[in-house]
């Protein structure tokens, strides 16, 4: 496995949500390569993957609390975080529901959890967060294909899709708001990955896909500007 750290300098990712899943394996490719990670998790106190990974990193690897939809989280997170500084930001938060509903039957209730959750607290975090990432750094957040508008001609799943295609647009805006800067943003869509939401019938699965992934964003460091890519770089149709 390749590491990514040259001369003195030892980069630094944020992975918000990365006590499980992909978020934790992403934590740990990091790791592997050579870099200083920071992961948060909603509960300190509860044991998590992540805790294990601290256990063996030798100071690499600090945990963080954040609830991606507690607002009150952000600023004391900032607070903590605010001597440090990021070479990669990148939010990793999905839920779903509703997977079978016509948007227009879909409970006014279960559409704000997944848009808060999969849009709007993403966003929420960038802003907060974005000034500890160095000017030539990148942000990014977990997309998905379904939230391609292009590549949709089959429905099904329509919150999650408009979810994540709010997300895209967000982040798209976020973008165009820094087009004088030199930073990346990214918008990873991954495939159908077996996790607790890609569920079991999935054809990837979280270790062969991690790589993939943070060989993308790698890919993009240095390159300014937004870019909605999959598991090998290619650009998805917004």
């Amino acid at each position: 496995m390749s590491s990514t750290v040259t001369g003195r300098h030892t980069p630094t990712a944020l992975i918000i949500g990365a006590s499980r899943g992909l978020g934790h394996a992403m934590a740990a490719e990091f790791l592997d390569r050579g870099w200083h990670v920071i992961g948060t998790v909603r509960d300190t106190t509860a044991r998590t993957p992540l805790h294990d990974l601290a256990d063996r990193a030798d100071g690499r690897v600090t945990i963080e609390r954040l609830d991606i939809n507690e607002p009150d989280h952000l600023a004391p997170l900032r607070e903590r975080l605010a001597r440090r500084r990021l070479d990669l930001l990148f939010v990793n938060a999905g839920t779903t529901n509703n997977e079978q509903t016509p948007i227009g039957a879909v409970p006014t209730a279960d559409f704000v959890e997944v848009m808060i959750t999969n849009a709007l607290s993403p966003m929420r975090v960038i802003e907060a967060l974005e000034d500890l990432v160095t000017p030539t750094g990148l942000i990014g957040a977990m997309s998905s294909g379904q939230g391609s508008i292009t590549n949709n001609t089959t429905a099904g799943r329509e919150v999650y899709r408009g979810s994540k295609a709010a997300l895209n647009m967000f982040m798209r805006s976020f973008a165009a708001r820094q087009a004088g800067t030199r930073r990346a943003f990214v918008l990873l869509a991954p495939g159908w990955i077996r996790t607790a939401l890609g569920g079991p019938d999935a054809p990837f699965t979280v270790e062969e896909s991690v790589p993939l992934l943070v060989d993308v964003l790698l890919s993009r460091l240095g390159t300014p500007g937004p870019a909605f890519l999959d598991r090998s770089g290619r650009t998805v149709p917004w």
